[in-house]
């Protein structure tokens, strides 16, 4: 029987943060950043309070391994699983700021509730309700003692049981001593089998998708200058989402900056056009299927596993250089914005987006027409999101329209045949306009509206001059065409107020003049005072611009008869049918 690989320890969590603290164990290149949410780490917190089981970590006694900031660790141990919960707590216990997955540096502040022994995360509210402690950080980290604090919290709060307060908030302050299981790899082992064992996490406990795994597996290939792929694809997320970080990122990681993969990535210094900010999966699902011509990430783990890795490093250079490249990235948001999508808000559906990259560098590399190429990723795009084409088991379908982008007769014959089975009249009639029954502005079909507006530079709702386009530069709100105190007064369900076909974007200035009025009141006092060139609302002053504006909103509006305005399902109904039409034409002209 083989020796054994590891050996299992146990931990205090004091111990564990001590170690870190003093360096002796060093986060290596092959983690992901900091991914948890505030209320994650809350509940990881909870579960030591309550003694629930939280996962082994593992750690590894090697001392040559790259570590995040490209340099070689000289601690005794560095950490392979764990990194998630190990920050958790020097953020919430410690105090410590984090560098989020947005690379933006913030305190995760976890409040706690000695009386209901319940954890939060820390909000205005909290901070000022003295019966929480609002960050449980200034238990750990108290110079005046536990007694004293215990003492505190029940001065501000009379009436308490001190002695039942001083076991709950020393039942908190003890969650140092709790421990945590510690898996121990050999020093002997390689960088490959310690990637395998990496690998293996995946099939027991949380599951760490395929991404990590392929960046766990460069960051180890430094025969194959794995580590500054790597390290390419973190900096450059890092870059586009804080361009101003480049000389930060060049002073501490000399032997990055001193690569030609840094000098890829100079033009994003000042580059300030952030609509479309990968994160390293999209990069990854992009390389991948741009080069390979598959879908699967599970796929390139293998690859980068076997004996062909080699040629398998030297392809992802090359697919990651095309990726990177300065006019192919200018060029690909210059499609997103010629289409509509013209605010990073607008682009929520991230496989649509990643896959219409996919389109463009393949074209790119068949060297197609460039007017022709941004028709085709523009509508491919658009396509994608009418249709919800990734929505399902969007790793198959992405599988299979890399094919298609890459067959005999051609992407654009593939796109018309997806066009003639997905976009029948029947979807127009029937299916994408219950697709539109939905609720709230953050949903992809509101952002399909606010492109087909913007492409055609549409004004404001009841804007004379500004065009939607100019509202999400400047202040816009969501005006709803019944106001939401109006439904509640007529009795409509509150689940049914934020309908989008009861959304359009205004200037919030118009917006609060609206108020609360009755759509039919409000609309009939537009018609008068357009009708004596004395706006009520906005600054639209003739009956001609205003018709226009409600044909632009697709308002269904009928100046001889208003009662549309009075049944709110009904105009719910009949605005669905127009945004379908004003869809349709917008797709039919990209």
């Amino acid at each position: 029987m083989p020796n054994s690989r590891y050996s299992l320890h146990q931990y205090s969590v004091d111990t564990l943060l001590n170690l870190i603290n003093l360096e002796e164990i060093a986060v290596p290149e092959i983690q992901r950043p900091f991914v948890w949410s505030a209320n994650k780490v809350r509940d990881f917190i909870d579960s030591l309070y309550h003694g629930y089981p939280v996962g082994y970590l593992i750690t590894w006694a090697k001392s040559d391994v790259p570590l995040r900031s490209g340099q070689a660790s000289t601690r005794e141990r560095i950490m392979i699983d764990g990194q998630q919960r190990m920050i958790a707590l020097q953020t919430a216990l410690l105090g410590k700021e984090v560098l989020t997955k947005k690379y933006r540096t913030q305190r995760i502040k976890i409040a706690f509730h000695p009386g209901r022994e319940e954890f939060a995360v820390a909000t205005r509210a909290i901070h000022q309700d003295p019966e929480w402690i609002s960050d449980i950080s200034t238990v750990f980290n108290s110079n005046s003692g536990l007694l004293r604090l215990v003492d505190e919290y029940c001065e501000r709060n009379e009436g308490l049981d001190r002695y039942e307060m001083g076991e709950h908030i020393g039942s908190l302050y003890e969650i140092r001593n709790n421990f945590l299981g510690v898996v121990e790899l050999n020093v002997d082992l390689n960088l490959e089998t310690v990637s395998k064992i990496f690998r293996r996490i995946n099939g027991t406990g949380v599951r760490l998708n395929a991404a990590d795994f392929i960046m766990s597996k460069m960051a180890a290939s430094e025969q194959h200058n794995g580590h500054l792929l790597r390290q390419s694809i973190d900096h450059f997320c890092h870059l586009a989402t804080v361009p101003s970080a480049y000389d930060r990122l060049a002073s501490t990681n000399s032997i990055f900056a001193s690569s030609d993969y840094f000098h890829a990535l100079e033009w994003l210094k000042d580059w300030h056009d952030n609509i479309y900010v990968p994160a390293y999966t999209d990069m990854l699902r992009v390389v991948f299927a741009y080069e390979f011509k598959r879908a699967d990430l599970n796929n390139l783990v293998d690859a980068l596993s076997d004996d062909s890795a080699e040629d398998t490093f030297q392809r992802l250079k090359n697919s990651i250089r095309a990726y990177i490249n300065e006019t192919n990235f200018k060029r690909f948001v210059a499609i997103l914005r010629s289409a509509g999508f013209t605010d990073a808000s607008m682009l929520t559906a991230r496989n649509a987006v990643n896959s219409a990259y996919i389109l463009f560098l393949t074209l790119r590399a068949q060297n197609m027409d460039p007017s022709q190429i941004e028709k085709l990723v523009r509508r491919w795009f658009v396509m994608s999101v009418l249709t919800g084409r990734y929505s399902g088991e969007p790793q198959a379908t992405l599988g299979e329209d890399v094919r298609g982008m890459n067959a005999e007769n051609g992407a654009e014959a593939y796109l018309k045949r997806l066009e003639r089975s997905d976009l029948s009249d029947t979807f127009w009639n029937e299916g994408f306009r219950q697709n539109l029954s939905v609720s709230g502005f953050k949903n992809v079909y509101f952002n399909l509206f606010l492109a087909s507006q913007i492409k055609v530079n549409d004004k404001g709702f009841l804007s004379r001059d500004i065009t939607v386009r100019d509202l999400f530069v400047g202040q816009r709100d969501i005006h709803h065409i019944f106001p939401r105190n109006h439904l509640r007064r007529i009795g409509i369900a509150e689940s049914k107020h934020n309908q989008l076909a009861n959304l359009v974007v205004s200037q919030e200035e118009i917006n609060r003049s609206i108020g609360d009025a009755a759509p039919a009141r409000y609309f009939s006092e537009l018609q008068m005072g357009c009708g004596k060139s004395e706006p009520r609302y906005g600054g639209i002053d003739n009956l001609e611009d205003l018709h226009a504006n409600f044909e632009a909103h697709c308002i269904p509006f009928n100046e001889t008869e208003t009662t549309i305005f009075e049944n709110y399902d009904e105009f719910l109904e009949e605005r669905r049918k127009l945004i379908v039409a004003k869809i349709r034409d917008y797709y039919q002209s990209l």
